[in-house]
């Protein structure tokens, strides 16, 4: 008996676990202690039990069940409103579908002192939500529209089937081929560079060292240069072209020495038959010795 009282006591215990999870998973706080209303609405569109209650923005409570008279053909909606909320008499009740197909419950408040009791029913009153919004100002438009985009579909058809089209992409491949191409050889052309650029700045260092170092050259021979007498020699030299012009001038002057030497034409001649008369004596010694030099033997 004990080992049937547990295992029934377990097995209820179970079942009461396993409501409570499914109830809570639902939304719904089985210790929470709250106040349940009924609202009667014509339809439900997308509401679903747990769906919240709302006021002003503010939840308040959850629909706790949904249920269907089959003899008005209404939906009865179980309201789960928290303990401590109050419901005014005149209070409304508002359904609406939201964009993602969910229902909601939007309870606007009534001006009265008084409230209602605990089970009663809450006036209910639909609105249009912003699906119905949507569906109302969106579907005529693009009923409008649809013939425009048969239009519009029939003339890409007609622009896509134009073999003309197809000769375009066919040049756009080539050029995307030709381009690859390019590209390929750039990235050698680059690959190639790269490979040549330490060398060609090796180079530059190099002429860049020699031209510090002719630099360096003439910065030495312009601080010979400033060394060397130049002063000294310029004058010398300056003295020595006046010597040559004195010099000329009296080889010019007729009145000189060297001018009478050089432009007295007697003078000349004279020199002349001299050096004739000198040679002609010394061919005729050559021919006869005898005749000028005597050798006597003892």
């Amino acid at each position: 008996m004990k080992k049937n009282f547990l295992i029934g006591l377990t097995v209820i215990a179970g079942i009461a676990l396993l409501y409570w999870g499914i109830e809570y998973l639902k939304g719904v706080n089985l210790f929470k202690p709250a106040n349940y209303y009924y609202a009667v609405f014509d339809r439900v569109d997308g509401l679903n039990i747990a769906a919240p209650v709302t006021v002003n923005g503010f939840q308040v409570g959850q629909v706790r069940d949904i249920e269907y008279n089959y003899a008005t053909n209404k939906i009865q909606v179980e309201l789960n409103l928290d303990k401590e909320f109050k419901v005014p008499e005149g209070s409304i009740v508002n359904s609406a579908s939201e964009l993602l197909g969910g229902g909601k419950l939007e309870l606007v408040l009534g001006n009265s002192k008084k409230y209602l009791n605990v089970g009663d029913k809450i006036p209910t009153q639909r609105i249009s939500g912003l699906m119905d919004k949507v569906g109302a100002d969106l579907m005529p438009q693009v009923t409008a529209m649809l013939p425009k985009l048969d239009s519009i579909l029939g003339s890409v058809n007609t622009v896509l089937s134009n073999p003309a089209l197809n000769r375009s992409v066919s040049r756009l491949d080539n050029i995307t081929a030709q381009l690859d191409a390019s590209a390929s050889q750039l990235k050698t052309l680059m690959a190639s560079l790269n490979n040549s650029v330490p060398s060609m700045v090796g180079n530059v260092n190099g002429v860049a060292g020699e031209l510090k170092n002719t630099v360096s050259n003439l910065s030495d021979f312009s601080t010979s240069l400033k060394e060397l007498p130049l002063k000294a020699t310029v004058d010398n030299l300056g003295q020595t072209i006046n010597n040559l012009k004195q010099l000329t001038s009296k080889l010019n002057d007729k009145d000189s020495s060297l001018g009478l030497l050089l432009s007295d034409k007697q003078l000349y001649n004279n020199a002349t038959q001299a050096i004739a008369s000198l040679e002609a004596l010394l061919a005729d010694i050559k021919q006869n010795p005898k005749k000028y030099i005597t050798i006597k033997v003892f």
